[in-house]
């Protein structure tokens, strides 16, 4: 089959990686990135450490507002498909990417394989989860990492192309776990030893659009006693520059630059305790058996919730302090995203898929 595959954003590199190298060996794949993600510490390190092949099409949309970034996208990767006229077109996860190649492959009659399908957060005013929403709604293979996917989309009337494959940012994790204890040298740089620190993220728009609640989230960060490591994502920067919040920023926060995913994971493995907003970082977090205060007032990965590795804080600092002390390691993790061969399961249901037409 000859496969378009459109990606634009950080955790849909690292989720194409282990699919690109098995998907390659018996089929045809066109690599569409969108420049979602264009700040090249956020998009082509990735490329470089995750040995993902270089996108055939950069379409260099970059930021904007929602519509205007999505209609952008929608245009430019028509324009592709019209050309290529791929067998299917490939996306992932929930970003403005993954919904605007979805659009226009679907109005093409090309059809749509949505790898993390089925996640549900159930908040309508986040704009992941009507990306994702929709992106479900218009595919005709739908590959779920967990149990609880299958059933979101069962009880929204899709079950006809719906498959639990496992999680292929597992796949990618564990492939790059050893990598990163021979390759990044990130903690011997900011002078940290394993489990001496904790880490955060903050990217969400409902964070960082949101002063009053990013103003909170620094509040709680100050007063921690224990060192905290911020790798800034550009949008927070600039929020809390726009809004004079670095005074709220503690003497034991230290930020980062954005860092490589060899050097993100050597982060999440090392830390005693990890804060975040990403989807993707709840996740890893899981992988590498660390406890999560998740800043958000809900999540798509209600299974870590449940296993009590993640807790839900929202972002008023005292609940995300109150979460803070009370977030340990659990004495069972369940393997509830698979076993690692996500990518391979993959590429047999579309085998299958394509000789059944």
């Amino acid at each position: 089959m000859k496969m378009a595959t459109v990606v634009g954003a950080r955790p849909q590199f690292i989720k194409a990686a282990p699919v690109s190298r098995v998907l390659r060996q018996t089929h045809q794949e066109i690599l569409i990135h969108t420049g979602q993600h264009y700040d090249p510490n956020m998009s082509e390190i990735f490329f470089a450490e995750l040995h993902i092949p270089r996108p055939d099409y950069n379409l260099g949309v970059g930021s904007g507002r929602h519509g205007e970034q999505t209609g952008a996208i929608l245009k430019a990767v028509e324009e592709v498909l019209i050309q290529e006229r791929p067998d299917a077109l490939l996306v992932y996860g929930d970003t403005n990417s993954t919904l605007a190649g979805a659009l226009a492959a679907a109005k093409l009659h090309i059809p749509v394989i949505h790898i993390e399908a089925g996640l549900r957060s159930f908040n309508r005013s986040m704009p992941e989860e009507i990306n994702r929403v929709l992106a479900d709604h218009i595919s005709s293979l739908l590959l779920c990492p967990t149990t609880a996917a299958v059933q979101n989309l069962a009880q929204e009337g899709i079950t006809a192309g719906v498959y639990r494959n496992g999680d292929v940012m597992y796949d990618a994790f564990l492939y790059n776990r050893e990598l990163s204890r021979t390759h990044s040298t990130v903690l011997k740089r900011v002078g940290l030893k394993p489990k001496a620190y904790f880490l955060c993220t903050i990217h969400r728009a409902e964070n960082t659009d949101e002063p009053a609640r990013l103003k909170e989230i620094l509040t709680a960060l100050g007063q921690i006693q224990v060192p905290i490591l911020l790798p800034l994502h550009p949008r927070t920067h600039k929020t809390i520059r726009e809004q004079r919040l670095e005074g709220l920023i503690g003497s034991r926060v230290r930020i980062l630059d954005p860092v490589g995913y060899l050097d993100m994971i050597a982060l999440e493995a090392g830390a005693a305790k990890i804060l975040t907003d990403s989807g993707g970082v709840q996740k890893e977090a899981y992988f590498a058996e660390v406890p999560c205060i998740t800043l958000r007032e809900e999540t798509e990965w209600t299974e870590t919730v449940a296993t009590g590795w993640n807790r839900l804080a929202g972002a008023k600092a005292e609940a995300i302090l109150q979460a803070l002390h009370e977030a340990e390691p659990q004495a069972q993790h369940p393997g509830i995203f698979g076993q690692g061969d996500a990518a391979e399961a993959f590429v047999r249901i579309l085998d299958a898929w394509a000789r059944n037409g």
